[in-house]
């Protein structure tokens, strides 16, 4: 499975050529506005930030390669009170599962860490504010414990939210040798077997400015 970073919490998933776009966003500083083609659309929240669906086209319907899990959390540590709902989402395809967090606003009980399950690649938020911070993200990540982590709506200015802060807090929190800032905005990755990775690798993706 290929993803591409492209901005925010929006990523493109591709599977054999089918194409998914998860939490499409309008009205972020610095980021241009989307046009993008897709077979399917997903959105954790109706936040303008998220939820910009005008930005898809979407292609001729086919069958997906994709499965998706939906597990119901919150946008705010007062189970929705302040922010309302945020939906999470694994995509499974040729046996890998990425994992989308969405806007999630506290730590994972643990029915929910359960319901996600084994995650190859988790998208986290890491920015706070809205979301969880840095030390509320790397506590998720050591609940989930995946093999890929890839830190997501975070501001990189001119990029992003004004009120949230940078990805650097959230890097120090990992061993210096677990960060890989990669030269583009996408990876592929493959199934792997075996068991638990001995500490999950950051992948830091660069905007395609």
């Amino acid at each position: 499975m290929t993803a591409t970073w492209l901005g925010h919490a929006c990523f493109l998933l591709e599977q054999d050529g089918y194409r998914i776009v998860v939490d499409p966003y309008t009205g972020v500083p610095g980021y241009p506005a989307l046009e993008l083609e897709a077979h399917g659309v997903y959105c954790s929240h109706g936040h303008f930030d998220h939820s910009y669906t005008d930005g898809v086209k979407l292609l001729p319907g086919r069958e997906s390669p994709f499965s998706v899990e939906e597990v119901p959390a919150f946008h705010d540590g007062e189970e929705g009170a302040l922010r309302g709902e945020n939906t999470i989402r694994v995509f499974s395809a040729g046996d890998v599962r990425v994992c989308h967090l969405g806007d999630l606003g506290h730590l994972l009980s643990e029915k929910q860490a359960e319901a996600i399950g084994r995650c190859d690649v988790l998208l986290v938020p890491v920015g706070g504010t809205f979301t969880v911070d840095a030390a509320g993200a790397k506590a998720v990540c050591d609940t989930l414990w995946p093999r890929i982590v890839i830190p997501m709506h975070y501001r990189h200015a001119p990029f992003g939210l004004e009120k949230v802060s940078g990805v650097e807090d959230f890097l120090a929190l990992w061993p210096q040798e677990a960060v890989q800032r990669l030269p583009g905005s996408s990876f592929t990755y493959l199934a792997k077997e075996g068991g638990e990775t001995a500490v999950p690798v950051v992948l830091v993706p660069k905007y395609p400015a």
